[in-house]
């Protein structure tokens, strides 16, 4: 009796809110009700574990502007003095959005990854892909100015060089440099204009990821067969989906707070934990190791193109190797989505997955010897496996047989070759 006195008025309130502003009732049909495919596996957890990332990420990054100081003279010591030292569980909150930086960027990648396996960019979803490469360039440019806001000796130089690649844009480089630095050095405006960035883009990444998730529920989530499902073949979100999240967010929380506790320094260039120093260049500049396979393919290109100056073309390699992801949805001309159907591509899957790899370790190496010559050669296979082999492939690729359903029995290679 006394649990029907207290709910009966918050019943009401929420019902007086929801019909002035119906929230309640759009959260209700988008988390709760939303009907799922029923076949989803533990590799649809990370597009909703990047989301609690990213709200992590936002909380603590508000903490930490509390106590940071954006000056040149004074950055380095409230990051390594004052907020290590002296903020109370300042350690834990500095820890939790450094690593979460690293931790943010390998959920992501996953999430790319498993959109390309089951081909969840293909009709009628390439607007949610669009979204979806619109906010790793974000992540990128909001990452990497973050990574200058400690003003170690690393985050003085890697903002030197990085931003140094824009003049090499014809006629407005120069100019745009200057713009970036606002100075004609990397100086106190730099790191102002750079901490201002850092704090105002995670918040259009999180309406970028609102409009992610309205434009993923307007077409239903793609299944692990790549098929059309009929209304029998779903199951609401709650509770069976939310359910498998929090288990593969328990996981995730576990390897989370592994790098926070046990290795918080595991993914910060020793460099970084020196004071910027304008006239001592470390060996060698390396970026975050979410950056490095981009790094590679900017270093790649190491001689002049059809007139197009080395410095020039690294940095159109460099950026066009995620543009070239915008176009994806029609670069793929088979009419099959998922991998499982696609026995010849499902190679070529796994050896674009090594090729990334191997820029990855590339980037980090010095650009000498035959590191140069392996960074030209997966670079090149990188583009050719977008702008040449997935057109070809879809043309002359005998797909599987795909179930009409997920009660039909789906036949392997060999029970596909039996049934002809």
């Amino acid at each position: 009796m006394q649990r029907e006195f207290v709910e009966a008025p918050v019943r009401g309130v929420l019902k007086w809110i929801d019909q002035r502003l119906p929230v309640i009732t759009w959260a209700y049909n988008e988390l709760v009700v939303y009907p799922a495919p029923r076949n989803l596996n533990y590799w649809w957890n990370f597009g909703s574990l990047a989301g609690i990332m990213l709200t992590i990420q936002i909380v603590t990054g508000i903490v930490l502007v509390m106590h940071y100081t954006p000056h040149v003279n004074m950055a380095f010591d409230s990051v390594e003095g004052y907020i290590m030292r002296d903020v109370n569980w300042g350690w834990l909150i500095r820890y939790l959005h450094a690593n979460g930086a690293s931790m943010f960027f390998a959920l992501v990648y996953i999430h790319i990854f498993r959109g390309l396996y089951y081909g969840s960019y293909k009709a009628p979803r390439e607007l949610l892909w669009m979204i979806g490469v619109v906010i790793l360039i974000l992540m990128m440019a909001t990452a990497f100015m973050g990574y200058v806001l400690p003003w170690g000796n690393m985050s003085y130089w890697a903002a030197t060089v990085i931003t140094n690649l824009f003049s090499a844009i014809p006629l407005v480089g120069d100019t745009l440099v200057t713009w970036l630095w606002g100075g004609f050095t990397v100086d106190n405006p730099t790191l102002q204009r750079f901490f201002s960035l850092h704090y105002l883009l995670p918040f259009v990444i999180f309406a970028l990821v609102f409009l992610h998730i309205l434009a993923l529920h307007q077409v239903g989530s793609n299944n692990p067969l790549g098929i059309d499902l009929s209304k029998k073949d779903k199951i609401p979100f709650h509770p069976y989906y939310t359910i498998k999240d929090l288990f593969g967010l328990g996981v995730f929380l576990l390897v989370y707070g592994y790098f926070v506790f046990y290795a918080p320094t595991a993914f910060i260039e020793p460099v970084n934990f020196e004071p910027a120093d304008p006239l001592k260049t470390p060996p060698h500049i390396v970026p975050e190791w979410y950056f490095l396979p981009f790094y590679a393919i900017l270093r790649a290109i190491t001689f002049d193109i059809f007139f197009i100056p080395a410095k020039l073309g690294g940095v159109i390699a460099m950026f066009g190797a995620i543009f070239v992801l915008f176009l994806l949805p029609w670069l793929d001309t088979s009419p099959v989505r998922s991998a499982r159907f696609r026995p010849i591509y499902k190679q070529f899957f796994w050896i674009l997955v090594l090729d990334v790899l191997v820029l990855g370790y590339i980037g980090g190496q010095p650009p000498e010897g035959w590191y140069v010559t392996i960074g030209q050669i997966a670079t090149a296979y990188y583009f050719l496996h977008f702008l040449v082999i997935l057109p070809i492939l879809g043309k002359i690729e005998r797909p599987l047989p795909l179930p009409k359903s997920l009660d039909e029995p789906v036949l392997g290679t060999a029970g596909a070759q039996a049934a002809k």
